[in-house]
């Protein structure tokens, strides 16, 4: 659960969706306290970190760069083409990714925090947010932008897409959606009136 006295909104969409450019939005326009899982994940698996550790107890040193941190392309590679080993690492860094992310909203002091996770709802993170805001584009969109970004194949994009909850999924768990299929101002004007509606509803469970 997340901290009683913390109104948490969670923000998730796929990969290549947006999420980023609205999370920015509500912490540079608005001064909200954003907690980024993405951000966490890399944190429990630095140099000395037990995680990092057992992944290389499991996958060898394959998975590590020449400076002793992790090597996440290589590891990601592995992970996505044999699930057995995609569930087992989420397996070891999931409870240790959401003791982080619990520590970090309870320091938040702006009227709600943003807990933004591309896994918000396979992980279930989403249970410690009072209310959920997808970012929505279409697939196809989803593909483009993420090869162009990364500059990686398209099979590899859809392989993450398949570990990723469906379209579907996300938005039947959604209080709130971001449509980011047009340009920046359009995202930028969805975000601010979010926040408003946020800080409404921040203020009334305060009371």
């Amino acid at each position: 659960m997340s901290p009683s006295f913390k109104f948490i909104v969670g923000l998730t969409g796929g990969i290549g969706s947006g999420k980023s450019a609205a999370a920015a939005r509500f912490e540079q326009a608005h001064g909200i306290h954003v907690v980024d899982a993405d951000v966490k994940s890399r944190v429990v698996v630095e140099p000395g970190r037990p995680a990092l550790h057992a992944i290389v107890d499991r996958f060898g040193d394959v998975v590590l760069l020449g400076d002793g941190s992790l090597n996440r392309a290589a590891l990601r590679e592995r992970v996505f083409q044999y699930p057995d080993e995609r569930r087992w690492l989420e397996q070891l860094l999931h409870p240790l990714i959401r003791d982080e992310i619990m520590a970090d909203l309870a320091a938040a002091h702006s009227p709600y925090a943003l807990l933004v996770s591309p896994l918000l709802v396979e992980s279930g993170q989403y249970q410690m947010t009072q209310r959920v805001v997808v970012v929505d584009v279409p697939e196809a969109v989803q593909i483009a932008r993420t090869v162009a970004r990364d500059d990686v194949p398209e099979e590899q994009v859809r392989a993450i897409l398949q570990a990723q909850a469906r379209r579907e999924e996300r938005l039947r768990h959604a209080d709130d959606v971001i449509s980011n299929d047009q340009d920046l101002a359009a995202l930028h004007a969805q975000v601010d009136a979010l926040h408003q509606r946020y800080l409404k509803l921040a203020s009334g469970a305060r009371t």
